[in-house]
């Protein structure tokens, strides 16, 4: 029997960027049966991009304001969940599918599978960690190992990669991980909220997969982790201390929050000088009341 699919989609004043995302989407071998599209508030001419949009089933969310990717993720997964499809796929707006790309994924019999991302050259640019190791102290940054480092390019991957973390950017999931470990949490806003999605699964019991053939194209650079010293530096830092505390398997990988703040403040006059100081203790003090899973993500609140 095959399976229904909803495909997720998360924007924000990428107008131009949505539109290739959407007729990518349009182009695949294996349609998808619906698309929503949350639109996280845009002020650009997204509106107009989603009228003329090449799919016949697609479903707008417009939210009255920004509530990051993690709360555009949160809305729309609980709206194809309660919609009763069998598979659903996250993706953002940047990211173009190769046309074979869903119908690869969907010959997989796997509730978690990912596809594999490059850039516009063709260059493999996958950062789903191989190894998140929330167990030692002594790891500095928990992905430890990665698709992309580990292997170097498509060709030398064998078929099927199990990862540990995902990014919302090509996850595929059957609804019955959402009904096992519940939605993304929005508290996140931006970032970690698809690694925590994925140790959840995980814990759960589920395994995830990258598809070595499931090819996802990335339009922007990974610049993100320049910005430490701005608004994204502080939930990069907020959010990674979220997951230590929620998530570390020892006393002392969820008290690695304070030893990394210090690190940085210590550093910060070689790098983010006092934009980065100022974030990290921040984000070390916010991080303790989001040390539980949000009730609006847990399995019982849908």
């Amino acid at each position: 029997m095959s399976e229904s699919l909803a495909v997720v989609i998360v924007t924000y004043n990428r107008a131009d960027l949505l539109g290739e995302t959407l007729a990518a989407l349009a182009a695949q071998t294996r349609a998808p049966d619906v698309v929503f599209v949350v639109d996280n508030a845009s002020t650009d001419h997204t509106r107009e991009v989603l009228d003329a949009a090449p799919l016949p089933d697609l479903v707008r969310i417009h939210l009255s304001e920004n509530t990051g990717g993690a709360g555009g993720f949160h809305r729309g997964v609980a709206a194809a969940h309660a919609k009763g499809f069998d598979r659903i796929w996250l993706i953002d707006d940047d990211v173009l599918p190769a046309p074979d790309c869903l119908e690869t994924l969907m010959a997989v019999d796997e509730s978690c599978l990912i596809s594999v991302r490059e850039d516009r050259r063709g260059a493999l640019i996958e950062k789903a960690a191989t190894r998140f190791d929330l167990r030692s102290p002594l790891a500095i940054k928990p992905k430890t190992s990665m698709i992309e480092t580990d292997y170097g390019t498509r060709a030398a991957m064998p078929p099927l990669v199990e990862v540990e973390n995902v990014a919302f950017e090509g996850l595929l999931v059957r609804r019955e991980v959402i009904e096992a470990i519940g939605l993304p949490d929005p508290a996140y806003f931006i970032f970690y909220d698809d690694v925590d999605f994925a140790v959840r699964a995980r814990r759960s019991g589920y395994r995830i997969w990258a598809v070595r053939d499931a090819v996802l194209v990335r339009q922007l650079d990974f610049d993100q982790q320049h910005d430490l010293a701005g608004w994204k530096g502080y939930y990069m830092y907020r959010n990674l201390f979220v997951v230590h505390r929620r998530y570390g398997e020892n006393a002392l990988v969820r008290a690695k929050p304070w030893a990394i703040a210090l690190a940085v403040v210590v550093l910060s006059p070689l790098r983010g000088g006092r934009g980065e100081a100022r974030n990290v203790w921040r984000a070390v003090r916010d991080s303790r009341r989001l040390a539980r899973l949000s009730p609006e993500a847990a399995p019982h609140s849908r």
